[in-house]
């Protein structure tokens, strides 16, 4: 039995007053936000964008990718574009402040980065958009609600009376407080001299573990609250890596060191990787493995000849005459988070008819489907007029 008064309290051990003051000084002191950052819709968790709209709106429906994670673009083909989207990558960290890594490539490469839209162009491009799309009529109360900004992933609420007029500062602020910038593949990114860029040379020996050493040097001396974006175009290529870096010794050492980093710094590190599948098929054991230690995998297959107006495959996709033709398929494989930590929801895009469309100007991943077959004259017609799906009818809305 316990013979302990029962109204004591239990006594804690006495705090000193120099550790009382550290704690209240930790717990007092503001952590400063970076910018490009926000939290996940679904989970919460830390995501960047990826600089292209599209491309967020399908990672697991995160709309970004998740800090902490990597993202393999695997293409077949002799086409480049999948460097269309390490570029919008690449170019996004620039605009955030963030910290690039940028393994193998020059100074051209970072010249070449497309640059920002202007707002009249986003605007035009903007309503372009919507006039494609039938406006659904619902309650009138819900048209003075906000509408989303299908280009930034901003809230754009309508204003009555003229707009205010805003400087150049302004202007530049609000542009660096977005998450997701639109970019013209047909401009050029004015690099600010304050950017930090980090150019990894590949060496001759050992050229995939001196990357990691690098980057780990620089994620340990940099400020905590620096986001860093890794960059690795045409991993394993010949023409940039040695013969013995595509020894599976060597590169599931490196993609596992990688995975490792990534762990460690899952706050502050991102990594985009592009891989030739004409080089490396995606049947053989080296690419299986290079995908399951990566945490999103994306295939983009181009179509074997160009398509123009007189094809009847060039109306795919949903495409019309004043649209851009698609150039190829895009399958997702793989989802960051979604694989591995859970949440995510139900997988938005993992098996879907996808498209992707690079043109002059852009790189755009939308739907896609098949034309009407040959004798379907009413379909045809309908296809022409209001795209893939046509008017819809009385009969078709009842059932």
């Amino acid at each position: 039995m316990s013979f302990r008064k029962r109204n004591i309290g239990v006594q804690r051990s006495p705090i000193t007053s120099s550790h009382a003051d550290s704690t209240v000084e930790t717990n007092s002191a503001p952590s400063p936000t970076a910018s490009g950052i926000r939290p996940s819709p679904l989970t919460g968790q830390a995501t960047t964008s990826t600089g292209a709209y599209s491309l967020d709106s399908l990672l697991g429906g995160h709309a970004g990718l998740a800090l902490g994670s990597s993202l393999l673009v695997e293409e077949s083909g002799t086409t480049d574009f999948a460097g269309a989207l390490l570029r919008y990558y690449a170019a996004e960290g620039i605009i955030q402040s963030h910290t690039v890594h940028l393994v193998g490539a020059g100074e051209q490469w970072i010249k070449d980065l497309p640059g920002l839209v202007g707002d009249a162009e986003a605007a035009e491009a903007q309503k372009q958009a919507k006039s494609d799309e039938k406006k659904m009529k619902i309650a009138w109360r819900y048209e003075r609600l906000g509408q989303v900004d299908a280009d930034r992933g901003s809230r754009v609420v309508p204003q009555r009376g003229p707009a205010p007029v805003q400087n150049a500062e302004q202007q530049e602020e609000q542009q660096s407080l977005a998450f997701c910038h639109t970019f013209d593949l047909a401009k050029r990114l004015a690099v600010p001299p304050e950017a930090d860029i980090n150019h990894i040379a590949i060496a001759p020996q050992a050229p995939l573990s001196a990357i990691l050493q690098n980057v780990a040097h620089r994620l340990n001396t940099s400020p905590p609250h620096t986001i860093h974006r890794l960059v690795i175009p045409s991993l394993l290529s010949p023409a940039l890596y040695p013969p013995t870096a595509g020894a599976p010794e060597n590169l599931l050492q490196f993609l596992h060191s990688l995975r490792s980093l990534l762990r460690q710094f899952s706050g502050r590190l991102t990594a985009m990787i592009t891989l030739p599948l004409e080089l490396y098929h995606r049947s053989t054991a080296l690419v299986r493995w290079a995908e399951t230690l990566s945490d999103g995998v994306l295939e983009l297959t181009t179509f074997p000849h160009l398509m123009d107006s007189a094809n009847s495959l060039a109306e795919s996709g949903g495409a019309r005459a004043t649209d851009e033709q698609p150039q190829g398929m895009l399958k997702l494989h793989k989802l960051p988070v979604t694989t591995e930590r859970g949440g995510g929801g139900a997988a938005a895009g993992v098996g879907d008819d996808l498209a992707f469309t690079v043109s002059r100007r852009r790189f755009v991943i939308k739907p896609f489907s098949l034309p009407p077959a040959e004798g379907d004259t009413e379909a045809q017609q309908g296809n022409a007029e209001g795209g893939a799906l046509g008017k819809a009818t009385k009969i078709d809305i009842e059932f």
